[in-house]
């Protein structure tokens, strides 16, 4: 099937085109044909697939008849209103809508926090008629009384799920109430959990369900692996298999803030060019470290589950988990990053001895082991820098044999030979002792 088979409107297919794009995903041939007809879709797929795509394009068709030049507000009421759980998500389908909706004369904004909300205000005044926002900003532009709701037709919610872990359940309801009673609702998400089903059995009409997936699977083209290590060798791990395997662009997640600070801070001391990402910073500079990432200015990108969502990188082809999430199911969003798009991609996850029971759950959710790798070589072989002055006028304690946990952990004494059969001292100590603290870690 093309995407001219979906009947869609000439403006429509033009852009498409222009993206280089002619056959629809199995999710837009699926749901595209139902939301033309003004019916209620439930939709979910894995990430990566082109759900955007499946229910901008066909809103977009719905609200052509409706597009005009007037720049009278009375003329642009508000006729879609896309809700997405992060300001990164809402970002990203704006970027959609526009991309697609460019040679229509539609108009959009997109409204989040973090930002000053005056310009936000100026262009609703203007009148706009496809509105992509995350809840508690838009109701704060309900409250100033610059988002008038009651002419919506059509309410999309992306990932769901999502929004009702951040807990917005609430506004979710309280928006829903100022939106007129008859309207098309459309919901996509990679996954339904059961509270989601019900929730969309409260908003949602007779709908068209759409799954093209299982639930909780990722795609195909991710190859996934393990290594087994200690904690505080981690980070000499991670550099090591970014050198070694020449990774040009890779995006690291942590489970708080708070690492995600210290391992950019410290990766950078190591000599690679990285940032965070996480929700302490400010708009502008989530907005600048994205930016950076995607053009190749930073190699390593280190975030929060905040960049499991709505993260669209074109050929990622690394994510590694420094530290494994706690919810087996935010593993699925964060390697949902790579491997998108028909494109292959790599999954590693950083294992510590405590993180064994989340390992196992994430690998009862994919229904398979993830294969734990040897350690390589030389991993923890090279000295580290920027050794502090206290550090470094240390004594070396003397070499002594592994314990069995030890040898577990990094490896025998054999992963220190070198490739003419002699061990190398210096190299042995490192994997056994205490590590080196760097300066100001």
């Amino acid at each position: 099937m093309q995407f001219s088979d979906l009947g869609l409107a000439a403006e429509l297919l033009r852009a498409v085109e222009e993206q280089g794009y002619t056959q629809p995903t199995p999710i837009q041939e699926q749901a595209i044909p139902p939301i033309l007809l003004g019916q209620d879709v439930m939709a979910g797929a894995q990430t990566g697939t082109g759900k955007t795509a499946a229910f901008t394009l066909p809103l977009l068709q719905r609200l052509l008849p409706q597009a005009n030049n007037s720049v009278s507000p009375a003329r642009h009421p508000v006729r879609t209103l896309i809700l997405a759980p992060t300001r990164e998500l809402a970002a990203q389908v704006w970027d959609s809508v526009r991309t697609y909706g460019q040679h229509t004369m539609l108009r959009s904004a997109c409204v989040y926090g973090g930002v000053s909300i005056d310009p936000q205000m100026k262009e609703l005044r203007a009148g706009v008629e496809v509105l992509v926002a995350t809840p508690g900003r838009l109701l704060d532009l309900v409250q100033q009384r610059c988002a008038n709701l009651s002419q919506v037709q059509i309410l999309v919610l992306d990932e769901a799920d999502r929004m009702l872990d951040m807990g917005f359940l609430p506004d979710l309801r309280r928006i829903i109430a100022l939106l007129p009673a008859q309207r098309q609702n459309l919901m996509f998400s990679a996954t339904f959990p059961d509270d989601i089903r019900k929730f969309a059995d409260q908003v949602l009409r007779s709908p068209v369900r759409i799954q093209v997936a299982a639930r909780n699977t990722v795609a195909e083209l991710v190859t996934h692996s393990a290594f087994k290590v200690d904690p505080l060798r981690k980070r000499e791990l991670l550099a090591n298999l970014v050198r070694s395997r020449d990774m040009r662009q890779v995006l690291v997640f942590t489970s708080t803030k708070l690492s995600a600070n210290r391992l950019s801070r410290q990766l950078e001391r190591d000599g690679f060019n990285c940032s965070a990402l996480h929700s302490d910073k400010t708009q502008g500079e989530r907005m600048q470290a994205l930016a950076d990432f995607k053009d190749g200015k930073v190699q390593i990108l280190v975030a929060t589950d905040i960049a499991a969502r709505g993260l669209d990188i074109e050929q990622l082809p690394h994510v590694i988990n420094y530290e494994l999430p706690p919810n087996a199911e935010d593993y699925i969003h964060r390697i949902g990053r790579t491997g998108r798009a028909g494109m292959t991609g790599e999954a590693i996850s950083l294992v510590s001895p405590d993180e064994q029971d989340l390992l196992q759950s994430i690998e009862k959710l994919l229904k398979k082991r993830i294969p734990m790798q040897p350690l390589p070589v030389d991993a923890f072989g090279a000295p580290v820098r920027h050794v502090s002055q206290a550090a470094a006028s240390r004594p070396t304690a003397p070499t002594q044999a592994p314990t069995q946990p030890q040898a577990a952990l990094f490896g025998s004494a054999a992963a220190a030979t070198s490739q003419h059969g002699k061990r190398r001292p210096q190299q042995i100590a490192a994997l056994f002792l205490p590590p080196v603290v760097a300066k100001h870690d």
